[in-house]
């Protein structure tokens, strides 16, 4: 049988050793709120990078919220499952007014979850999009096709479980799918997960305020003359050789 995850943390900590030696160059991670933040942020330290949100919203079908007949993200990004939209007949001008509905909701989460900040420029690098599962991985689909139109000089798509179909589609999109397990039996992201408790607003403010707290390699830090100026003020030394500068609040 594949691996349970304990916890979202766990998973986190699996999936970043699986990127380990993905070759990145200068990555910014970016995680799908909110559950895809805790997983996030495990990843964002390992490779001692950016940790920033992206926003997507599922699109739910009339009456039935839960199940997913498309998707939204910021910045433009869509996804439509036509399937399961002609088998509930809905008409293209009422699939429209349900993406309005939760394109409301998503600008409230971009406001909520970033404030002022912008996401940070993608051009030309790399950037890691997060979550903590992938079942039929429409809203994943919605973010990469946004981020796409972002120039990123790669564009991986990082979650500890996947349907394999999913990921199969999503290559299409990314440059690659990284996945701690596909499992072929595959019927809900929480199956994989021994503790699945829902991910809170507050969770989420908190994991990115720590996450503003920098790591940085002592050995960049001397190479840029900039160790010798530090005190304890301005950095707390860790076993693993780096520092952490604070940085002001988000």
């Amino acid at each position: 049988m594949p691996i349970r995850f304990r916890d979202r943390q766990d998973a986190g900590r699996r999936l970043a050793a699986r990127l380990r030696d993905a070759d990145l160059r200068d990555p910014i991670v970016l995680a799908l709120p909110r559950e895809g933040v805790p997983v996030a942020f495990e990843v964002a330290n390992m490779l001692q990078a950016p940790l920033e949100v992206f926003v997507a919203r599922k699109v739910g079908a009339p009456g039935q919220p839960e199940f997913g007949i498309g998707a939204i993200a910021e910045g433009g990004g869509q996804a439509i499952d036509r399937l399961a939209s002609r088998r509930r007949r809905l008409s293209p001008a009422r699939f429209d007014a349900l993406v309005a509905d939760e394109r409301r909701e998503l600008d409230r989460r971009v406001r909520q979850f970033r404030g002022t900040r912008q996401v940070p420029a993608l051009t030309n690098g790399d950037v890691v999009l997060v979550d903590d599962g992938l079942a039929t991985g429409v809203t994943a689909e919605a973010a990469l096709r946004a981020l796409r139109a972002r120039n990123p000089r790669r564009l991986l798509l990082a979650a500890p479980a996947c349907a394999p179909e999913a990921a199969a589609r999503l290559r299409e999109i990314a440059d690659d799918v990284v996945c701690v397990i596909s499992p072929a039996e595959f019927s809900s992201v929480g199956q994989w997960y021994e503790r699945f408790d829902q991910t809170t607003d507050e969770e989420v403010l908190d994991l990115l305020d720590r996450a503003a707290q920098r790591r940085v390699p002592m050995r960049e830090l001397e190479r840029e003359g900039i160790g010798a100026k530090l005190d304890d003020r301005d950095a707390r030394s860790h076993d693993d050789g780096a520092v952490v500068i604070e940085q002001a609040p988000r």
